[in-house]
């Protein structure tokens, strides 16, 4: 049996770091930075996670700025929950709510999407024909799911019927992907699950959502019926090395075959089949259940604007931003937060936060005469799920140096119920901090 005074103890102290930090993040405006006054033009494109919380910020920060975000969604979903929807653990509803609850006061929101980025004229047109001229121009779009890349997907395939899963698409998706992945786990088969060959958001999320799956047939009861593959599309689990060999040795552990340098790119659904290339040809494997993550990519409009790279991520679309200050390398009016940056990390809801006080830090200090200082190092989260009740709290830079947030008391590649509250509890209300620009 467990020790239940330690339990109880570690308990208290989680709840003691968790109330600490978000009492931080919830007083970190008490002690607010000097505004600036200034008639500065700025628009944000998106209103997503990145872009909500810097327009929060820079209404604290800036005195008289007319400040436009240009976003057609009405709904903002909280992405880090779809993986707990997927498996079952929280509703759609636990990862929607409204775009507007999240934007301060006084912004001017264009309700519309970006038609057209002029970075030479410093001009953004809306699909709605709107012409808006800025002098500073902040770029949070986030990215694309290219669904269209796999050969015989649709999303209307998702569900039970077809053992497709696709978590990704959205909060009824994932939600609909958990009716898949629970027939799976009561009937068993083979279970496939994998990654993109492109940069992604939440590279962990793949991962999470087979060792949940795992899991979740081990609690049936069912784990013998099922046999869980995992195909990664590099050489590697996990670009971290620490971190590959930790995946590695826990799918070892449970009994999952993973296999190197295998990108989905195409199934069949009559037949249940999925094409993986490979640097050996191609190969078809059978599949009673599959979870689907496409291709990932920059925006058309941000791809059609000249803000890409010309010599990198040419598939992708991903912004030249300098990895450090987050500024375009040529058009030093634009700033990127989030995962259109073309960065070697930082496409996770973590990276944002931190992305955030480096471009406030450097367009509010050019506009006061003074030179930012502020640099992001690369830092990313991910609290890599590895079964209900249990996660890995990884955390690394650019360096693939692990930064644990809490040093000696979560070991942060450890199998931890405090590491998993961390993502039950503390995350969703720090990142919902975040937004309103207060974390």
């Amino acid at each position: 049996m467990r020790d239940i005074s330690k339990l109880t103890a570690s308990r208290r102290a989680f709840m003691g770091l968790a109330a600490g930090g978000l009492a931080l993040a919830a007083g970190s405006g008490a002690a607010k930075a000097q505004r600036v006054s200034t008639r500065a033009r700025i628009v944000i494109l998106g209103a997503g996670a990145g872009g909500a919380a810097i327009a929060n910020r820079l209404m604290d920060r800036l005195d008289g700025a007319e400040i436009t975000i240009v976003d057609g969604r009405s709904e903002h979903w909280y992405q880090p929950g779809f993986t707990l929807v997927a498996a079952g653990l929280r509703p759609a509803s636990y990862a929607v709510s409204g775009t507007g609850d999240w934007l301060p006061r006084g912004i001017n929101w264009v309700q519309e999407h970006a038609a057209e980025l002029d970075p030479e004229s410093n001009v953004v047109t809306t699909t709605g024909g709107q012409r808006l001229e800025y002098d500073y121009l902040i770029v949070s779009t986030g990215l694309v799911l290219d669904w269209d890349a796999i050969e015989g997907f649709d999303l209307s395939l998702v569900g039970p019927e077809h053992g497709i899963s696709a978590h990704y698409a959205g909060p009824d998706y994932a939600e609909t992907s958990w009716r898949a992945l629970d027939r799976f786990t009561d009937e068993g088969g083979v279970g496939m699950f994998g990654r993109p060959a492109t940069e992604m958001k939440c590279a962990g999320a793949p991962v999470k959502i087979c060792f949940l799956g795992e899991d979740i047939a081990t609690t049936k009861g069912n784990r013998g019926k099922c046999d869980f593959v995992y195909n990664a599309q590099a050489p590697n689990l996990f670009g971290v090395p620490v971190i590959h060999h930790r995946v590695r040795q826990i799918m070892d552990e449970r009994d999952i075959t993973y296999r190197y340098s295998h990108v989905l790119k195409a199934i069949d659904p009559g037949a249940k089949t999925a094409t993986y290339a490979t640097p050996d040809g191609d190969v078809t494997d059978n599949w009673d259940f599959i979870n689907v993550v496409p291709p990932q990519r920059a925006p058309q409009v941000i791809r059609d604007s000249g803000l890409s790279w010309a010599d990198r991520w040419t598939d992708q679309g991903w912004i030249e931003v300098d990895m450090q200050t987050l500024r375009h390398a040529r058009y030093p009016n634009v700033f990127g937060i989030g995962d259109i940056n073309g960065v070697p990390k930082g496409k996770t809801a973590a990276s944002v936060k931190f992305h955030l006080p480096v471009v406030e830090d450097h367009l509010v200090s050019e506009i006061a005469g003074r030179e930012g200082t502020r640099m992001y190092d690369g830092y990313t989260s991910c609290p890599l799920i590895t079964r209900v009740g249990r996660a890995m709290l990884v955390e690394f830079d650019y360096q693939d140096n692990l930064t644990p947030s809490f040093p000696g008391i979560i070991a942060p590649l450890e199998e931890l119920w405090i590491s998993w509250l961390m993502k039950e509890v503390a995350l969703k209300a720090t990142y919902n901090a975040m937004l309103r620009g207060r974390a």
